[in-house]
Parts: C-alpha cells; sequence; structure tokens
C-alpha cells in the first residue's frame, strides 16, 4: 500500500511543483470527449446530408462547443495560476503561427478553385453543367455584386475593426484598462455588423450556391471567411469578459494577443477576396 502512495506521488509530483519551465499537461478528460464528438458529428453531417434528421449532427456540434468551451477554460485557469511560463508562451506561439499558417493554406485552396474556374472558364462551366459557350466568367445569366456598395462597405468595417483591436492591443500594454475594454467592445460590434451586412448580401444575391461554378467557389470562399469572422468574434467576446474580470496584464496576455493576431489573417484575408472576388470577378459582368 505504502509503494502505491509512492508511486502516485511521483506521479503527480512533476504537475503539482515543477522544478522546470515545461508545462506538463494534467491528466483531462477533454480529449476523448471531442474525438467522441468529433465522431457524432461527422455522423451526424453524413445522415443529413442523405436527407436524414438534423438532430445527430446538432448533438454532435453541441459537444464540440461544449467541449470548446470546458478545454479553453482551463487552458486559461493554467494560464492565472502560473502554469504558462515563458518556454510555454514561446511554444504557444509557435502553435498559433503554425495555425494560422494551416489557416493560409485553406482560404489558398478556395482562391485557387476561383482563378482556375475563372482562367478555364470553358471547362468550368462544363463541369457545372450551366449551358453556356464562349467561356465567359462568371457566366452568362450570373448578375455579380456591385463591388463598391455593400462590399466596399463591409470592408470599411472590417479594416476599422482592425484598428479598434490594435487601439485594444497598445492600450493593455499601457495598463490602460478602460482603452483595452472600449477597443474590444466596438471590435466585436464592428465584427457583428459585418456578420450582419454579409448575411443581408447573401439573401439580396442575383445567383445561388447550385447551378454554376461562379455561385459555388463564391459563396465557399466568402462564406468561410464570414465563418472566421464569427469564430473570431467569439474569441474577441471571450477576450472581453477576461478583460472586464482583470485577467490580462501587460506582461500576461497571451489569449488577447492570438485573438488580435486571428483578427488582423481576418482583416488580410478580406482583403484579397474583395479585390479578386468582388473586384476583378466584377470586371465586364453584369451587375445586380
Amino acid at each position: 500500500m505504502a509503494t502505491q502512495d509512492t508511486a502516485q506521488d511521483m506521479a503527480h509530483a512533476p504537475h503539482e511543483a515543477p522544478d522546470h519551465d515545461y508545462h506538463l499537461v494534467k491528466p483531462s478528460a477533454w480529449p476523448i470527449i471531442g474525438s467522441v464528438a468529433a465522431l457524432i458529428t461527422a455522423i451526424g453531417g453524413a445522415i443529413y446530408m442523405r436527407g436524414g434528421s438534423f438532430w445527430v449532427l446538432l448533438i454532435g456540434l453541441t459537444i464540440v462547443a461544449y467541449t470548446m468551451f470546458g478545454w479553453w477554460r482551463d487552458v486559461a485557469r493554467e494560464a492565472n495560476t502560473g502554469d504558462h511560463t515563458p518556454v510555454v508562451m514561446l511554444h504557444h506561439r509557435y502553435g498559433m503561427i503554425l495555425f494560422i499558417a494551416s489557416e493560409v493554406m485553406f482560404f489558398v485552396a478556395w482562391f485557387w478553385a476561383y482563378f482556375d474556374a475563372a482562367f478555364y472558364a470553358d471547362e468550368a462551366i462544363q463541369v457545372g453543367r450551366v449551358a453556356v459557350t464562349g467561356g465567359l466568367w462568371p457566366p452568362a445569366g450570373v448578375e455579380v455584386f456591385n463591388p463598391w456598395h455593400l462590399p466596399l462597405f463591409n470592408t470599411i468595417i472590417l479594416l476599422t475593426s482592425g484598428t479598434t483591436v490594435t487601439w485594444a492591443h497598445h492600450a493593455l500594454l499601457k495598463d490602460d484598462r478602460n482603452g483595452l475594454k472600449w477597443g474590444l467592445a466596438l471590435t466585436v460590434l464592428l465584427g457583428m455588423l459585418f456578420t450582419y451586412v454579409q448575411v443581408y448580401e447573401y439573401a439580396t444575391a442575383g445567383f445561388s450556391f447550385a447551378g454554376n461554378i461562379y455561385g459555388a467557389t463564391f459563396f465557399m470562399a466568402t462564406g468561410f471567411h464570414g465563418f472566421h469572422v464569427l469564430v473570431g468574434t467569439i474569441f474577441l467576446i471571450v477576450c472581453l469578459v477576461r478583460a472586464m474580470r482583470g485577467r490580462f496584464t501587460p506582461d500576461r496576455h497571451l489569449g488577447f494577443e492570438f485573438a488580435a493576431w486571428y483578427w488582423h489573417f481576418v482583416d488580410v484575408v478580406w482583403l484579397f477576396l474583395f479585390a479578386t472576388i468582388y473586384v476583378w470577378g466584377s470586371i465586364g459582368a453584369v451587375i445586380h
């Protein structure tokens, strides 16, 4: 019995009182819960896409959201209790940089699909089963958005949100708590406004997702960007709540720093989307 107790003490010792800069993660149920949630979501998605019920997919997504909340809550607690040493924070930065790099390649795929369809319109239009000849892009019958209307307005909104989140960051570095809160609050409101305008834009579109390759590539590229804006807005809301609780300091604010990185990434992607899909893609096209 004494031997068993000694073994347990030795197993928990590195977690309770580490004498090094590397963080050993405490035993957690979130990885297995997240794996089960992902499996349920995948099964539910397959069922729904084959015309079945939406409930299995909804259950899976709910568990995924719960896992994300619980897991990141534990990570925030680890940061507050001093587990995130300078070495650990450096590695977290490496991880975030790699994550954003993977997101860049994700959007490269959608840009590739769009330009492939645009430059080789004959083949793309045939794949899309649209009865058009001459290699027109956008295909005949598609009325595109006026880039200098709602898309330009959304561009201004997103660029302004980039300045407000930078304001919040610099305010935090100067220990200006009010500036931090106001900067974050304005960024969240601007992110919500961007999402609202994009939903309204989709509702008034002169083309649909189905039936032509232009609609498919447009909605996939801009839709996934809109999803990233939504995720980034939630990210910033969490940072605002933590800031109001006094969790961030000028020296320790890794969570907010990552949120700012992510938001600037979303800004840059939108600039490319606006310049290519909205502006370049509307040249010579029929405006809706």
